[in-house]
């Protein structure tokens, strides 16, 4: 049996993928959730254990608590500890503002924010059993600043609402050995851009390039390590400087 267990949600593709595969590449046992998309769970499932790294593929709706709690219980029941949570779903949201509906307004918010709550609230009592734990949630690069966002305003606003929390869970949470923290990536080469879009908004970026999935994997890798025992309620960057 792997010596810790991981939770990373949105691991059928991108950067969660990366993070889940990380993981299991070092030993950990790692349980995947998916909502709808069975064919990429299985496949990141495959993968997984491909590397030797037990895994499970669960599905769930992140947007409930009862299914979180669920979730949670599942992989602590099958592996006997939860020692870190990655909340790495969260779709896309766009649209101008004043044709929001509230409907999609409110599933922004579901889908993005609300599960990190649920997750920590169920994961939390073993870490603090154990003394250790970490929980890492995704930003965005520009959340912190708090600016105008007319078209991903919901989306927007659910991101900097992630910070917020992960600061107040963090300051909940040190005394027991559990640190939580967001990683915030800027503009990566990835697939789901157009590459016109990614050649404009290249010009953006102090950096001068596009980055990577692996270049925010790194940076979960130190977060959810021994290493970063010290570290709690911090939002690092992956972004080449845009944003700042």
């Amino acid at each position: 049996m792997a010596a810790r267990a991981a939770l990373v949600t949105g691991a059928t593709r991108g950067i969660a993928r990366g993070i889940a595969l990380d993981l299991a590449r070092q030993g950990w046992a790692v349980a995947i959730s998916f909502r709808t998309d069975s064919r990429a769970a299985a496949a990141t499932h495959a993968s997984i254990e491909a590397t030797g790294a037990p895994a499970l593929a669960l599905q769930a709706d992140l947007g409930e608590a009862a299914e979180v709690r669920a979730l949670v219980a599942r992989v602590e029941a099958a592996w006997g500890r939860l020692d870190a949570v990655v909340h790495g779903a969260g779709p896309y949201h766009d649209g101008p503002l004043l044709e929001e509906t509230p409907d999609r307004w409110r599933e922004a918010f579901r889908q993005n924010l609300d599960p990190l709550l649920f997750l920590a609230q169920a994961a939390a009592p073993g870490m603090q059993a154990r003394r250790w734990g970490r929980i890492l949630g995704l930003g965005l690069a520009t959340a912190d600043r708090l600016a105008a966002q007319p078209n991903v305003t919901a989306y927007y606003i659910a991101k900097a609402g992630l910070l917020m929390l992960v600061r107040s869970l963090a300051k909940v949470l040190a005394p027991h050995g559990v640190t939580v923290n967001a990683v915030s990536p800027g503009i990566l080469e990835t697939p789901h851009y157009p590459r016109p879009d990614l050649e404009e908004l290249l010009g953006r970026i102090p950096a001068g390039h596009l980055g990577q999935v692996d270049d925010v994997v790194a940076a979960a890798r130190f977060l959810l390590s021994d290493d970063a025992g010290y570290v709690t309620g911090a939002n690092i960057h992956v972004s080449g400087g845009w944003g700042l």
